[in-house]
């Protein structure tokens, strides 16, 4: 063969390459992210010599990426872009927590990581519930039990951390509960107000705020309220009564205001935190150093000083991704969330059930709460408050309840797409039956 019809055959095998990447964007997308992260991590880890955590997660997260983006599908239908976007997210926690550790003496990347897997596999049990379970009656009544009961074990044995009674140790490690309870929360606000059961819904949302109230974790008993008023209003229309719910909100903020200092003090940060500068504004004052140090661009990858910020691996940690990549990236992480939440609503518009409607929404709706808490306290444009950063932030407990959040919304794409399937086959039929012969169809 000549060297003119090698040269046009390899030209062939690229066009059909190049079309075959075309028909499948999703591997292009998948694949960016894999290489960002794969670079990123061997960026950071070579200092000198390679660090071998640093390789470790260079191939570990890709394969995590690879794994939850591209074979989850292969198990059941799901949503590929909301799991790209979730999945990034993820590696960006990773990613930021291992630079944060270097010369630290901490392993919250490697951590991280571990509990990356885990949210997968809770993920994966989401998914296989809200896709399998078909008789919910007394599995809801044995999740209404259980996160009761797990819901108020801090008031028995828990610890308190940065004034909120609301973590448990187990074997050494640290749990809050209050995350992990927002699964079942979703199950049994979509299952009973689905069926327009008042009653029950009502009592378990009741109970849950008190104890959280007790606990003084006011930043999840914030989440709890909003995603039950949201949800309340999905399902009934009732505008009056969700009205009543806001005002109620507002008596509850004026109420908590008065009953507990340290949210006097996170208020009174919040409006002026450069006269406490040396005190208790300083966390604020340097997540604000930070982001305005970063710029357009950001200092670097591993760069600045994000230790100087408390609690800059849960709180800030969105002044450290704005410190290192700037302000631009910052606003595209933020667009991201967006997405996240917008595929979330389509999903649930698209669900032929009331229950897998108000459950994908309310994934949802907690989740997009949960974002303008934690990055609106970031930024100043609300008072802080003790919540993560959705799939961001260090924590095992938050991962793995975000990770589960977004299975409950892929186990209702998942019952979506077999509505769809069903409905093509069944009009295929029908088709087909009308194309016959009379004589064949008697």
């Amino acid at each position: 063969m000549s060297r003119r019809s090698q040269a046009r055959a390899e030209a062939r095998r690229a066009a059909q390459s190049a079309r075959r990447l075309r028909r499948r964007p999703d591997r292009m997308l998948v694949s960016a992210i894999m290489l960002f992260f794969f670079t990123a991590f061997l960026l950071v880890s070579f200092n000198g010599e390679l660090e071998w955590e640093g390789f470790a997660l260079a191939v570990i997260v890709p394969v995590l990426i690879r794994l939850s983006t591209m074979w989850v599908p292969r198990l059941f239908p799901a949503d590929k872009l909301l799991l790209a976007i979730a999945n990034f997210l993820c590696a960006l926690g990773v990613l930021i927590l291992y630079t944060t550790d270097r010369g630290a003496g901490t392993s919250r990347g490697i951590q991280q990581a571990i509990y990356y897997g885990a949210g997968i596999i809770a993920m994966l049990a989401c998914i296989f519930v809200v896709r399998y379970v078909r008789r919910w009656g007394f599995l809801i009544k044995v999740v209404m039990l259980g996160a009761a009961a797990l819901l108020a074990l801090p008031l028995a044995i828990g610890t308190e951390q940065n004034g909120a009674t609301n973590w448990i140790n187990i074997a050494g490690t640290s749990v809050q509960p209050s995350e992990l309870v927002k699964l079942a929360l979703l199950l049994i606000l979509s299952w009973f107000m689905s069926r327009r059961r008042f009653l029950p819904w009502f009592a378990f949302a009741v109970f849950s705020l008190l104890v959280l109230m007790l606990q003084q974790d006011l930043g999840t008993a914030l989440i709890y309220y909003a995603t039950t008023l949201f949800l309340f209003y999905a399902s009934t229309g009732n505008l009056p009564l969700t009205g009543l719910g806001l005002v109620g909100a507002g008596g509850a903020a004026v109420l908590g205001y008065m009953m507990f200092a340290h949210v006097k003090k996170r208020v009174a940060i919040w409006r002026n935190p450069w006269i406490y500068y040396e005190t208790s504004g300083y966390q604020i004052v340097q997540m604000l150093m930070a982001i305005a140090s970063g710029g357009l661009f950001g200092v670097g990858l591993g760069l600045g000083a994000p230790r100087v910020i408390p609690v800059y691996f849960t709180d800030c940690i969105f002044a450290v991704i704005c410190e290192q990549f700037g302000v631009i990236f910052g606003a595209l992480v933020l667009a991201m969330y967006v997405i996240l939440i917008l595929r979330g609503v389509s999903i649930a518009s698209a669900a032929r059930s009331s229950f897998h409607a108000l459950l994908a929404m309310g994934a949802t709706v907690m989740l997009g709460i949960q974002t303008f808490i934690i990055i609106g306290g970031v930024l100043k444009l609300i008072p802080l408050t003790g919540v993560t950063m959705p799939f961001v932030s260090y924590g095992g407990t938050s991962l793995v309840s975000c990770m589960g959040l977004i299975g409950l919304i892929q186990g209702v794409a998942s019952v979506n797409q077999d509505d769809l399937a069903y409905d093509y086959e069944i009009s295929h039929t029908l088709q087909e039956e009308a194309l016959m012969p009379e004589a064949d169809r008697e």
